[in-house]
């Protein structure tokens, strides 16, 4: 499946170079007005064998672990909001379930010269508050996010955009500084997902009252996706309803409850009493219990997902190259997947999963070597050690994560104390660069290596954006630079390979795995569908009595 998507890639990029038409629809026919087809895996991945005949109807449940941040796809940069987002705001182009880019918003696109792609829109689309859809609306969101005002978290997708040009009502330019190789997976992030031009209007308002960017639209959302906002009770739960009058299928539950449960006993309990019919985030040790309950079962679905151990690069002793690289060599990823995990995670040997395009296989990690490990730190004049502090959230095995690590650095007479931050906070905290070292993640959504490594790495993205380790490189920051410029494959790829070198001398953070989300699915569910990057498309989940 993903091989496929590279092959689409390196196709695309070619096609670039030659400035010819890139075709927007998976059979060339120029596009299509159909809706997308969304079918979900069939019913065996939760347990399910015979087939149940399709019914329509009901309030389906899902028990999340976190709090959502906010409903403004431009503002908020969490996975739970994420989640949420994706089923409400629609975007020009999206990923379906073989990973390809299909038309969603815009019928076709063509490539009219290297810096401009040009867009030709669906007709008849309307917004959740019946304001149209048109070239109007998609100048009006990709401006925002690019507007310093609205202090975006996700600015670094789109800053290479130097003009949106409204052709005709539903005819649309995007030209950007240089040929930007990824431009169309990133237009397929959340982060493009269309707000209604009424939806923004009344944002702005909002800020010139004293509140901040998107505090309107996070409580007030209005996409022109199959399902609608219906209310959000913080700390509690989001509820979405179906839109009836969706321009394309229409979802076939009335509504998604996403109802806050932040301890996982508590969700897998709820699960097996029949109150939730999706359960979130499940453990791995609880692998076993789910698989053997009789009304429900387990979805095992591989993750572009990166899970790590940082270091804030700019608080000693951690400003030491050598440090960083002593604590990465310290740590055993085999005794966090193993033991920790049960086998619910892929090793990573650097910050790209196999299926994103940029990983090499030839780059090789520092190895597990604790008596190298002490030699270096000897070297970095820390041979007695010191105390330090490692931040998570309240996720079980990110906790044992760190106990893990606490236990392994005694070897190294490093002192860890471990601190649990209520998530937001942990966010929040994070990206002012309060902490010592931390525990976190960062999916790929658009599964290609300019999303993996940009807002991680590069300087220019320090704090909420990604860049939580507050690295400075200066050859690493022109690799990234060159590598989203540059439009020939070979030489691409070649650039990002150079790129995961360095970060394996610079060390800013130990890539421990990838993962492997565990989703309890009651049995009555059907036709779900759980992207690669973690992410919930609920437009064809049934219920069955």
């Amino acid at each position: 499946m993903r091989s496929s998507k590279k092959s689409v890639w390196m196709l695309s990029l070619l096609l670039l170079l030659s400035l010819v038409l890139i075709a927007a629809c998976s059979n060339n026919d120029g596009g299509s007005s159909e809706a997308p087809e969304t079918n979900a895996p069939d019913d065996s991945a939760t347990g399910e064998d015979d087939v149940v005949e399709e019914t329509t109807g009901g309030d389906l449940i899902i028990a999340t672990k976190s709090e959502i941040v906010g409903l403004d796809p431009h503002t908020s940069n969490d996975v739970p909001s994420s989640n949420i987002a994706y089923n409400i705001y629609e975007s020009l182009v999206y990923f379906d379930e073989n990973d390809e880019l299909q038309p969603l918003l815009a019928e076709s696109w063509d490539q009219i010269d290297e810096l401009t792609l040009e867009f030709t829109l669906k007709q008849g689309v309307k917004f959740h508050d019946d304001t149209d859809f048109n070239a109007e609306v998609v100048k009006a969101n990709i401006e925002r996010i690019l507007d310093p005002a609205t202090a975006s978290q996700r600015l670094f997708l789109y800053e290479m955009v130097t003009e949106v040009n409204v052709i005709d009502e539903y005819t649309v330019q995007i030209v950007t500084e240089y040929p930007f190789a990824p431009l169309l997976p990133h237009l397929a992030h959340s982060a493009g997902g269309m707000i209604s031009l009424d939806a923004i209007e009344k944002d702005r308002e909002a800020v010139a009252s004293g509140q901040n960017p998107g505090s309107h639209i996070s409580s007030n959302p209005v996409g022109t996706g199959y399902f609608k906002f219906d209310y959000w009770t913080t700390g509690e739960e989001v509820k979405l309803v179906r839109n009836d009058n969706y321009w394309g299928e229409h979802a076939k539950v009335d509504s998604v409850t996403f109802k806050v449960v932040g301890e996982e006993l508590t969700r897998l309990t709820e699960l097996e009493t029949g109150y939730v019919h999706i359960a979130e985030q499940m453990q791995p040790s609880d692998i076993t219990r789910i698989q053997g309950l009789p009304n429900a079962g387990l979805n095992e679905t591989p993750q572009t997902s990166l899970s790590y151990i940082a270091f804030n690069t700019q608080k000693e002793p951690f400003t030491d190259v050598r440090v960083r690289q002593a604590i990465s060599m310290a740590i055993d990823p085999a005794q966090i997947i193993d033991g920790i995990l049960y086998g619910a995670g892929i090793p990573a040997v650097g910050p790209l999963a196999q299926s994103v395009l940029g990983y090499d296989a030839s780059v090789t990690p520092l190895e597990y070597d604790i008596e190298g490990a002490k030699a270096l730190l000897a070297e970095a004049g820390y041979a007695d050690g010191f105390s330090t502090t490692i931040w998570t959230n309240d996720s079980a095995t990110r906790v044992q994560t760190a106990e893990y690590l606490q236990s392994a650095l005694r070897e190294l007479n490093i002192d860890v104390s471990v601190e649990i931050v209520e998530w937001a906070t942990y966010l929040e905290d994070t990206s002012a660069g309060k902490h010592d070292m931390f525990i976190l993640g960062w999916s790929t959504p658009t599964s290609d290596a300019d999303y993996a490594m940009y807002a991680l790495f590069h300087s220019k993205n320090h704090g909420s954006t990604g860049n939580r380790t507050f690295l400075t490189d200066a050859e690493l920051d022109d690799l990234l630079d060159r590598g989203r410029q540059e439009v020939d494959p070979d030489a691409r790829l070649a650039i990002y390979k150079e790129a995961q070198e360095r970060l394996v001398e610079i060390a800013p953070m130990v890539y421990t795995h990838y993962t492997i989300l565990l989703t309890g699915i009651s049995d009555s569910v059907h036709d779900f569908w759980v992207t690669p990057n973690g992410i919930f498309r609920l437009q064809n989940v049934y219920i069955s009595e």
